[in-house]
């Protein structure tokens, strides 16, 4: 392969793919990164591409969702790849990428193009092969990559394309950023012929959103009430007083109380704090940042408030959050019956 083909050159020679399987990655981005080289060489009547499947024990690697994906052999075994691609998924910090980190390291070495699906950036930049590169990461990740690697150029973009190194988002982001990939390589006539195949009506641009817009994810189109939750979600540390919210869109406080009832059924301040609440989640299951500092990073002003409220909302405190490694929690709002255990012990929850 055209090493340089990530431009406009097509290339003409079968290019060896390597994905990497880190424990509990998803499974949707990585069909989606594999299925369009599938087809492209199925399109093409030819081996276009060429993939196999690494894990870190060589045998079987378990995805998110359960199921186990055989693999070809050990990370370390991976070599005179074209390409390696990391996929993660769920609880990257969780886990020891050393002997994934080395293969990498050594493969960008002698020219190897490197990328990442949904929260495999974490494993390149932890790498540090993404110095001096652009890069993306799922949202959910976004905050907590980017605290800590405070030096990288990380975007909320679906995609990045950086010379030899590429990173998507994850879901059905990482098939727009094959297709890319393959229309780069081989023209866009194969990427649409491919695109046609996945009943992928049209391959997304790379800085396009990744979140659906907030009047889809609201169900709501009142364009000043829009206005004050996208303030919501863009000052955690620092939130903002109902009346200093209402002053941004010209409303009295009271006015916007009234909006936030009759389209959202809460006061700002509650979806001010569920909003603040979810990304302490976040911070908490995918970075080893001090319970307190998650707390601060939130806008909580003690560590006890934080507890209290995060077991308000979510059942259980952080320090519980930490410690599991399963799917997040059903917010005690939307079970019934649900009780907290400092209601029912009398003891407060430690953080």
């Amino acid at each position: 392969m055209e090493q340089a083909g990530y431009g406009s050159a097509v290339a003409v020679e079968t290019t060896s793919v390597g994905f990497m399987l880190v424990a509990q990655f998803s499974m949707i981005a990585f069909t989606s990164a594999i299925e369009p080289l599938r087809l492209a060489n199925r399109a093409a009547g030819r081996d276009l591409y060429r993939y196999s499947l690494w894990s870190a024990d060589g045998k079987t690697c378990e995805a998110s969702n359960g199921v186990e994906v055989r693999a070809t052999g050990r990370f370390e075994e991976a070599q005179g790849l074209d390409m390696l691609i990391v996929c993660g998924g769920l609880d990257i910090h969780r886990h020891d990428h050393q002997a994934l980190q080395s293969t990498l390291r050594r493969s960008a070495a002698r020219g190897t193009a490197i990328g990442a699906v949904c929260t495999g950036t974490y494993v390149l930049a932890k790498a540090g092969l993404l110095d001096g590169y652009r890069a993306t990461i799922h949202w959910e990740n976004l905050a907590s990559l980017a605290s800590e690697h405070d030096s990288l150029e990380i975007g909320s973009d679906l995609f990045e394309i950086d010379r030899a190194r590429f990173t998507c988002a994850g879901g059905t982001a990482a098939a727009d950023m094959m297709l890319s990939l393959i229309a780069r390589a081989h023209g866009a006539s194969l990427a649409s012929d491919v695109a046609d195949q996945l009943i992928h009506h049209r391959i997304r641009e790379a800085d396009e959103r990744q979140r659906m817009d907030l009047r889809m994810r609201l169900g709501v189109a009142h364009p000043k009430l829009l206005q004050v939750v996208a303030l919501m979600e863009k000052t955690f540390a620092e939130p903002l007083g109902s009346q200093a919210l209402a002053d941004t869109v010209r409303l009295s406080k009271r006015q916007l109380e009234r909006l936030f009832l009759k389209y959202l059924g809460c006061s700002p301040a509650k979806h001010y704090l569920h909003v603040r609440l979810d990304h302490a989640r976040h911070l908490i299951r995918q970075t080893a940042m001090p319970l307190l500092t998650v707390a601060i990073e939130c806008g909580f002003s003690s560590a006890s408030h934080f507890s209290k409220a995060y077991v308000d909302h979510f059942g259980r405190p952080p320090s519980a959050e930490r410690k599991s490694s399963t799917t997040p929690p059903v917010p005690r709002a939307r079970r019934e019956g649900a009780v907290r255990r400092s209601e029912v012990t009398g003891r407060r929850e430690p953080v």
